[in-house]
C-alpha cells in the first residue's frame, strides 16, 4: 500500500476512531513501511512471530503492539511481556490469570473483553449475561486497564445485520462505562465506524494477502 491509499483510509476515519494495522502473517518490512506513513499500532496473533518482528524493528521505539488472537492460558505471561494491548480476553478465569501475572511482571496491560452478541460456535467470548454476572469480580481485579469491548460478527451476517451488532456492542460498552469498542475488519470497517467503533482492525486492506 502506498502513502496516498493509506492516507485516504486514515482521513476517512472520524475523530476518535483509531486504526490498528493487523500485521500478522506479513513481513517486518511491511510494518516498517507503514510506520513510515505514521502508523504506530500493529496487531499480531502468534507470539514467536511477534517477538521476531519486534527484534527486527527495535529501532522503532514508538510502535505499540496489540495481541488480537485467541489467548491460551499458558501463553499469558509471554503476551503480557510483549504486548501493550490485548483484544481477546474471553473469560473470567483468563482475566483473573492476566491480573495475577501482570502483578508478578509489574505490568498493566490494556484489555478489551471479547463479547459474543450472536451465537457463533466459531468464536470465543462472553455472552452479555455472563459478562454482567462476572462484572463485579472483573472490576475488583488489579493490574489491568480495562478499556473496552471487542467483537467479531458471525461470517453469515449481511451488512445491515453487522451494523446492528456493532451498535449493540457500542450500547453495551456504554452501559458498562467503557470507552472503547474494537470492532470492524477489512470487509466491514465502515459499518463498524457507523456503529460506534473506536478501534478498527485492518489487515488485508492495508497489507494484501498474507505472506507468512
Amino acid at each position: 500500500m502506498g502513502s496516498n491509499e493509506f492516507k485516504t483510509i486514515k482521513d476517512s476515519l472520524p475523530i476518535g476512531v483509531s486504526l490498528l494495522a493487523v500485521s500478522k502473517g506479513h513481513h517486518q518490512e511491511s510494518i516498517r513501511k507503514l510506520s513510515g506513513y505514521g502508523q504506530l499500532d500493529f496487531g499480531e496473533s502468534r507470539i514467536q512471530e511477534a517477538i521476531s518482528k519486534k527484534y527486527e524493528l527495535n529501532d522503532l521505539k514508538e510502535l505499540r503492539w496489540h495481541f488480537v488472537g485467541t489467548l491460551q492460558k499458558n501463553k499469558v505471561r509471554k503476551v503480557i511481556k510483549e504486548f501493550d494491548f490485548i483484544h481477546s480476553v474471553d473469560s473470567l478465569s483468563l482475566m483473573e490469570r492476566i491480573s495475577r501475572i501482570s502483578q508478578e511482571e509489574q505490568k498493566i496491560p490494556n484489555i478489551f473483553l471479547q463479547v459474543k452478541f450472536r451465537d457463533d460456535p466459531t468464536k470465543g467470548g462472553f455472552f452479555k449475561q455472563d459478562l454482567l454476572k462476572s462484572w463485579p469480580k472483573i472490576l475488583s481485579l488489579n493490574n489491568i486497564n480495562l478499556i473496552g469491548l471487542m467483537t467479531i460478527p458471525p461470517i453469515a451476517l449481511n451488512s445491515y445485520q453487522r451494523k446492528d451488532l456493532f451498535c449493540e456492542c457500542r450500547k453495551f460498552a456504554n452501559h458498562l462505562g467503557l470507552k472503547h469498542c474494537s470492532m470492524g475488519m477489512s470487509n466491514d470497517w465502515q459499518e463498524a465506524v457507523e456503529g460506534g467503533a473506536t478501534w478498527i482492525r485492518l489487515g488485508s486492506l492495508l497489507f494484501g494477502k498474507r505472506q507468512l
